[in-house]
């Protein structure tokens, strides 16, 4: 038995030479990062999104997500998406299906609702056997590409990481390595645009994983949340201060915006706090955050976690080992 045991160990440590992922916890959940790669190689990518109008006034829209394996719920809501008709008041149901040959099918038991989507179009049919017919569409935010006013320090323009400790740079994308902005700022505007990957698998805060830390310590969320409820943890979030006014995270792999402006926190002349910060933030060009008081020293997992005693500090963008990435980042101080 110590002669098979010896031998088995020897063959270990030869295959760990060979391939050092040999041994490790496999990743079960694939990330990808190109939308064209996840088009071409899994069909339920197409699936996923927007079905119903980009105008206001319509009378439903459906956000579906794709789950993996097939797999896919759908968000029905009342008189239109997030941000052109839906607020949280509103209702939202819940429809579980799977592909069925070339279509996906779609169904909740009571009220009966069905749903197929097929060459993309989602057509439902309600409880009354009334059929709505949407297309399925893809929405930009209007603040992608900014161009930084007058005045703006340039943070990434997708030259170098030069401005970020821990920056690194691929394909003109900054990444989320936890890189931390080698600038301090008081108060701000902020324009920034990132993409979470499509990770169909995964599930929660595995899914697209990362945010950005206003003065190292306060966090707004970044996660593929999209169709979500929207928590504080979630795209949107003020994490562990405040969930979003409604959800307007948009599918992963497409390119999304937060625009802030940060108000940094007040001291007398002997260094006392005699304010916490604000911030008022917008998630792709739709308000979910008006003036809101940062009532604590730091958010969880924040880089600064010591007392707060000025009102100065850096971004911080977090690595949470999802392959999620930013472009486009600049800042406007303020006094």
């Amino acid at each position: 038995m110590k002669r098979i045991t010896t031998i088995y160990c020897l063959s270990a440590l030869l295959a760990l030479a060979v391939n050092p992922s040999y041994g490790a916890k496999k990743n079960a959940h694939k990330a990808w990062t190109n939308p064209d790669t996840a088009l071409q190689e899994d069909p339920d990518f197409a699936i996923q999104g927007e079905y119903g109008s980009a105008e206001a006034g319509a009378a439903l829209g459906v956000q579906v997500v794709a789950l993996g394996d097939g797999k896919f719920n759908a968000y029905l809501l009342e008189d239109g998406l997030p941000g052109l008709g839906w607020t949280r008041e509103k209702s939202r149901t819940v429809l579980e299906g799977a592909r069925d040959g070339d279509a996906v099918k779609l169904s909740l038991a009571a009220p009966k609702i069905t749903a197929s989507i097929l060459d993309g179009k989602l057509t439902l049919t309600d409880e009354n056997g009334k059929t709505s017919v949407l297309p399925r569409i893809e929405r930009t935010s209007p603040s992608l590409g900014a161009t930084p006013p007058e005045g703006a320090v340039v943070l990434f323009d997708g030259s170098s990481a030069e401005k970020w400790k821990n920056g690194k740079v691929e394909n003109g994308y900054l990444l989320s390595t936890g890189c931390t902005s080698k600038q301090k700022f008081n108060s701000y505007k902020l324009h920034l645009e990132f993409r979470t990957p499509y990770m169909p698998t995964a599930r929660g805060q595995g899914r697209g994983n990362s945010g950005i830390y206003h003065s190292g310590r306060w966090e707004t969320q970044v996660l593929d949340s999209f169709g979500l409820e929207g928590k504080d943890n979630e795209t949107g979030g003020i994490y562990s201060i405040s969930e979003p006014r409604l959800n307007m995270c948009l599918p992963p792999l497409t390119w999304q915006t937060y625009d802030v402006d940060f108000t940094a926190a007040k001291f007398d002349d002997e260094g006392k706090r005699t304010a916490w910060p604000r911030i008022t933030v917008k998630l792709n060009g739709v308000l979910v955050h008006e003036d809101l008081e940062l009532n604590k020293d730091f958010t969880t997992a924040a880089p600064m976690k010591d007392p707060l005693t000025s009102p100065e500090g850096p971004v911080f963008i977090q690595n949470h080992n999802n392959p999620v990435v930013y472009r486009n980042i600049w800042i406007v101080p303020g006094k």
